[in-house]
């Protein structure tokens, strides 16, 4: 594993370069407005699309596919269709979804930190209210 480089033993030309592939590969895995909020939905149960589609306000059906989509292809979800009349089909983490935990904990942590630290007038915290709401 790489020694993770930190600001005071950073030289200039070191903090030019492009990012280690870990955090380039990672970022293109979970970029994407709506991917943090579809995996968050999804630690919480096994989701139909409607489901996550009521849980995540804003995201339009199209990119809601886009995204489970993009999600399924790297291993982190799974689509199971159930043979079923209507059809019914249920999102799910994998194995490899389920080992983002300790991230997306970190993240709601950090955002919990932050929020607190934050002005009552933050959009974010405004959202996050009316999120919790909705829970």
């Amino acid at each position: 594993m790489e020694k993770m480089t930190t600001q005071a033993d950073c030289s200039h030309v070191e903090c030019l370069r492009e990012p280690p592939p870990e955090i380039a590969a990672t970022l293109a895995v979970l970029d994407g407005k709506w991917k943090m909020l579809i995996l968050w939905q999804l630690f919480r149960r096994t989701c139909r699309f409607n489901e996550m589609r009521r849980a995540i306000p804003g995201v339009s059906q199209h990119m809601l596919t886009v995204q489970l989509r993009e999600l399924e292809s790297e291993g982190i979800i799974s689509r199971t269709v159930f043979p079923e009349v209507p059809p019914r089909v249920e999102y799910a983490l994998t194995e490899h979804g389920r080992s983002l935990g300790h991230v997306m904990r970190a993240l709601y942590e950090w955002g919990e930190t932050h929020l607190a630290r934050a002005p009552l007038s933050h959009p974010a915290k405004a959202d996050a209210v009316q999120a919790e709401n909705r829970i």
